[in-house]
């Protein structure tokens, strides 16, 4: 019964709703399709949380825009850029994998500092090891883990370990920040080596232990627009945004330093 009620009327409609929601110019759904646009930003982990906010904040200004990230270790990044891979924008957690991407001409401009990083000791909560400080992550029996050596963060932490003159032995070393937060979150470690942002972000899911001796290693994050994106123009909008007022501000929250 409903189906023979409804038949014929709703052809009617949906032509008559077809050629009312067609532009003048009868382009409709074409036309929407042909402003469409995606940006693709690939950025180190650290900057997932500030860069998904940036995002939706660059999308809510650039009517017909997508911007689509790729979050992992800037190494792993860098050697798909210098593969190939598409990306508009490429933020790194250090400058020697920026390095890598520009020493094979894939960079359009200089790459421009945009924020700061240090490492600090995350634990579970209510710190079950009763981890005190950095000399505590070499201790028998102290489950650490850190980002693998190639990593910037892992960089870091060797740097850290040289510095301090502090013998660590990892129980893993993970392929980016994130999974050594993950596995101190899970209670899968002891303490993990992580940024200061990585424990503001957690919400309290792991507590922070300050390294005095990371004071000295600072990870500095520079930005770049590729050639190998098809916005190039659109590309240097999203990295004037990080560079810009709103984008230092969302940084600053997160607890990034100034480069």
């Amino acid at each position: 019964m409903r189906r023979r009620l409804v038949g014929p009327p709703l052809v009617v409609c949906l032509l008559v709703l077809g050629a009312c929601g067609r532009d003048d110019d009868g382009g409709g759904d074409a036309a929407d399709e042909a402003t469409s646009q995606t940006l693709t930003v690939f950025a180190a982990a650290s900057l997932a949380e500030t860069f998904t906010t940036l995002g939706e904040a660059f999308e809510a200004v650039h009517a017909g825009v997508e911007v689509r990230f790729s979050f992992a270790s800037s190494s792993d990044l860098a050697t798909q850029i210098q593969e190939g891979a598409p990306a508009d924008v490429f933020a790194s957690a250090n400058p020697a994998q920026m390095e890598k991407v520009v020493d094979v001409g894939v960079v359009q401009g200089e790459p421009a500092d945009f924020a700061a990083n240090t490492l600090e000791i995350a634990v579970p909560p209510g710190n079950p090891a009763g981890i005190a400080d950095l000399a505590d992550l070499a201790a028998d029996g102290a489950n650490l883990v850190v980002c693998a050596p190639e990593v910037p963060c892992g960089d870091a932490a060797l740097q850290l370990e040289e510095s301090s003159g502090i013998d660590l032995t990892p129980v893993s070393e993970e392929p980016d920040v994130t999974a050594v937060l993950d596995k101190v979150r899970a209670g899968e470690a002891d303490a993990g080596l992580v940024y200061i942002t990585d424990v503001q972000g957690a919400d309290g899911e792991v507590e922070g232990i300050v390294v005095p001796e990371a004071a000295e290693i600072v990870n500095v994050y520079p930005i770049a627009v590729t050639t190998e994106g098809d916005g190039q123009d659109l590309a240097q909008d999203f990295v004037d945004l990080v560079l810009g007022e709103q984008g230092q501000a969302v940084l600053a929250e997160a607890g990034f330093q100034e480069p």
